[in-house]
């Protein structure tokens, strides 16, 4: 069973964790109601999803 060497430095296991970070999620314009909405994702407020409306107005709210 294989086993590391030496033990990783603090600063190396620190720089390793440097890269873990939250990323802003990507909000567009929805084209219909112009609401904020993740991309490629159906409006959350209108219902609509590439110019067609794919939910219901009364079942969107």
């Amino acid at each position: 069973m294989a086993n590391p060497k030496r033990k990783w430095s603090k600063a190396r296991t620190g720089n390793r964790r440097s890269q873990w970070k939250l990323t802003q999620p990507n909000l567009v314009s929805c084209p219909q109601c112009h609401t904020l909405k993740a991309p490629h994702i159906v409006c959350k407020e209108c219902g609509y999803y590439d110019g067609r409306e794919v939910i219901k107005e009364a079942e969107a709210k």
